[in-house]
């Protein structure tokens, strides 16, 4: 089967493309996911959100879109249709007026989670990374830490489908060991997006620049409502590219320990985003 990664057509289970592994067998043993964690890089947890919650979310989400005329009026709500001429929709903010959604990303499940993870009391960042994204479009290969260095580099991303994404779709996908390629880290991961004005930030749209300057091996999967994908600043990852008339719902959020540093840029009721 063949996938859009990036700007590269790949073969799924070939040799640059292979499928993400599970760590739900992990989930109750604190000590096997930090272990995972640090030896993958990255936690794939399956129905770690109730699903229920992330559909009523999701709907939410989709009513405002609605009214914002971004959606086909002549299909249901609830399967995210393009309307015509319609594009990729960046919602980054509080999201107050989505408290169904803040009810999934600030709840009690996902912070008693990171306590646990972290060993002390955690905190997530208020600003959060909701995209629609439409057909032909992805998100070129990256470290998050070019975006939210200036707190602690012990941070966490949480990335969160709103609904079921399929390969066609264009879901998440990592590069397996990136988090150990140290002379990227040294280089590209020491910048800063808004201070050295690296634009979108992206270190290449195309994912064997990575893989045939440093090693590793691309991987992805298909995802369903409530999973979730946890990993650090320092792994690389993209999206496949949405091949379909539906949009593709999905967030980011951050986490870390509420005693560590944090990057002023992403808190507070109003927070300022990128700036110099």
């Amino acid at each position: 089967m063949m996938v859009k990664v990036g700007n590269r057509e790949l073969e799924l289970g070939g040799e640059h493309l292979t499928s993400l592994r599970s760590s739900n067998e992990l989930l109750g043993d604190i000590e096997a996911l930090r272990g995972r964690l640090a030896e993958d890089g990255y936690l794939l947890l399956r129905d770690f959100h109730d699903r229920d919650q992330v559909m009523k979310a999701r709907k939410r989400i989709l009513e405002k879109m609605d009214r914002m005329g971004k959606l086909d009026r002549d299909t249901l709500l609830e399967e995210g249709y393009m309307a015509d001429g319609s594009k990729t929709i960046f919602m980054g903010g509080t999201n107050e007026d989505l408290p169904e959604l803040l009810e999934v990303l600030n709840g009690e499940r996902i912070m008693r989670f990171f306590d646990e993870l972290l060993g002390e009391q955690s905190l997530t960042y208020h600003y959060k990374w909701l995209r629609a994204v439409g057909k032909g479009d992805f998100t070129g290969a990256h470290y998050d830490i070019v975006y939210m260095g200036r707190g602690t580099h012990n941070l966490y991303t949480v990335w969160s489908p709103l609904g079921d994404i399929d390969y066609a779709m264009g879901g998440l996908a990592i590069c397996l060991d990136s988090h150990n390629f140290e002379e990227l880290k040294r280089s590209y991961g020491m910048k800063d997006s808004d201070r050295d004005a690296i634009g979108l930030g992206h270190y290449t749209d195309d994912p064997l620049l990575v893989t045939e300057k440093f090693g590793g091996k691309w991987a992805t999967t298909e995802y369903g409502a409530g999973d979730v994908l946890i990993f650090g600043m320092f792994l690389m990852h993209c999206s496949l590219e949405n091949t379909t008339n539906q949009y593709r719902l999905s967030v980011d959020t951050r986490y870390q320990s509420a005693s560590e540093k944090v990057d002023e840029r992403w808190i507070g009721k109003k927070p300022r985003g990128h700036f110099k």
